[in-house]
């Protein structure tokens, strides 16, 4: 059984949106003029029954209500739009039938969603808080038991003990071997796991096996559904990386699609290019054309040099295309060193100018690529496109390296957001960037792209410390 504390927290998610959503609507009502009109007052506030229903129909169709404690904020705020668009619609519909009783303005709708957007916002972000400064003091940890002792496994115990918001605390593992797993407790065998469950100390169970040992998984799964216990897989990222995972149907038998990508459909493309003309576009109209000149301005006065650097990089398919930056380092430095090997910019990097340093931890200096977007061989969100001698070099040593230039390559991406990025002197680093970036690949929605601008955005007013 999960942990009973955290249920009150959940809770909280379903109870304040109530008046969260009546307090939207009176302030929308009054915003808006109606709420002086007396003789609609009693047809109005009676309506905001029918408005809060809406609202827990289209939640609970969004699943907004769905435990995301390990996951970033950005992803919360992308299904509280995606909410509002649902509330929207069905809102709408049913204010049409409901015309010759109630009147409502667009005037009204756009104050409704708008208040309805900062309020939730707020609230959401206060419970997160709330339920993290619980999880800190030790109130509302999860018990995890791990089986098996895999690389996924110390993985998972790494991830857990860095991210300790996440609310899962390690209480031991299981494994037919006596190991060493980051001084996690060793329980036992496996075949020790029905003892464990008996005891009630445990919430849930991670199963870290190799994909081979499929008997012994779903041995496993078997006893953790017979003391009621969650139990959850920890699949070999690395091992699926390079591959999607679609499930298909022939009759009742499933088939797995290894090599369906979301982004080889055609109205998917069709859909993320009009997204990037617009969204390019629109910067150029509200921020470029006064934000790029500014900013040239102040790289041309504090060095020497071009404004512009332009750096030959791969993009779809391997072409050679083209990217434009902001210049970030002094105008003699090369990319290679005397031995012809490509030189990363390091921390504290003395090539780098005290302007290029905030400049590449706001990402500012990556802003003349949206006129890569407009040409479009970049995207808004992608993987990003490394230099080429960069490419000569992982190509031989990064296990699917290749695979990340099967989509057109962007300003940001799902690695960058994650923290995956700035120097990768040791060949785990890179892959870990490479992982993130094929996870993308394979899992693209419109709803991810707008949850990696909205992090990355975040991004720029906290500062990137792998930025440098």
């Amino acid at each position: 059984m999960a942990n009973p504390k955290s249920h009150k927290y959940l809770l909280l998610r379903y109870i304040f949106d109530a008046p969260i959503v009546f307090g939207s609507y009176l302030l929308a009502l009054y915003f808006s003029g109606i709420l002086a009109i007396t003789e609609n007052n009693f047809n109005n506030y009676l309506f905001s029954f029918v408005i809060i229903a809406v609202w827990y129909t289209a939640a609970s169709f969004s699943r907004l209500y769905a435990d995301r404690r390990s996951n970033k904020f950005s992803e919360e705020i992308i299904f509280i739009i995606y909410s509002l668009i649902l509330f929207s619609i069905l809102l709408s519909s049913i204010a049409f039938f409901l015309r010759f009783f109630i009147k409502f303005t667009g005037e009204f709708f756009f104050f409704l969603i708008l208040t309805l957007f900062i309020l939730q916002t707020i609230e959401k972000y206060i419970i997160r808080k709330l339920l993290h400064a619980a999880i800190f003091q030790g109130a509302l940890y999860d018990n995890i038991l791990i089986i098996g002792a895999t690389s996924t496994a110390l993985d998972f115990i790494d991830t857990i003990h860095r991210y300790y918001y996440y609310g899962y605390k390690c209480i031991g593992f299981l494994d037919d071997e006596k190991k060493e797993l980051n001084e996690t407790e060793y329980l036992g065998k496996i075949e020790n796991l029905p003892n464990i469950l008996q005891q009630g100390t445990v919430d849930e169970v991670m199963i870290a096996l190799n994909n081979f040992n499929s008997e012994q998984i779903q041995n496993c799964i078997e006893i953790c559904d017979y003391y009621r216990i969650k139990a959850r897989i920890v699949p070999n990222v690395q091992q699926f990386a390079g591959a999607s995972g679609q499930v298909n149907n022939i009759g009742l038998l499933p088939v797995i699609n290894i090599r369906s990508l979301p982004l080889d459909k055609e109205e998917n493309k069709i859909l993320k290019r009009i997204f990037d003309i617009v969204f390019a576009s629109l910067f150029f109209i509200l921020l470029g054309w006064w934000l790029l000149p500014l900013i040239s301005l102040a790289i041309k006065i504090s060095s020497k040099g071009p404004v512009i650097f332009k750096q030959e990089r791969w993009g779809l398919n391997n072409k050679k295309i083209i990217c434009y930056k902001f210049r970030t380092m002094v105008a003699d430095e090369h990319d290679l060193d005397s031995n012809g090997n490509y030189q990363q910019a390091t921390r504290n990097d003395p090539r780098v100018t005290k302007l290029g340093s905030l400049m590449r931890s706001t990402n500012m200096d990556e802003l003349p690529q949206f006129w890569n977007v407009l040409i479009g061989n970049m995207s808004v969100v992608g993987p990003r496109p490394h230099p080429t001698p960069l490419n000569i070099e992982s190509m031989h040593t990064i296990e699917n390296y290749m695979l990340r230039h099967i989509v057109t390559p962007g300003i940001t991406g799902w690695a960058q957001v994650n923290g995956a990025r700035g120097e990768t002197k040791e060949t785990g680093s890179m892959q870990k960037r490479i992982n993130f970036d094929l996870y993308y690949i394979h899992r693209w929605t419109f709803w991810l792209d707008s949850q990696i601008i909205l992090q990355t955005i975040i991004n720029i007013f906290r500062r990137d410390q792998n930025a440098y």
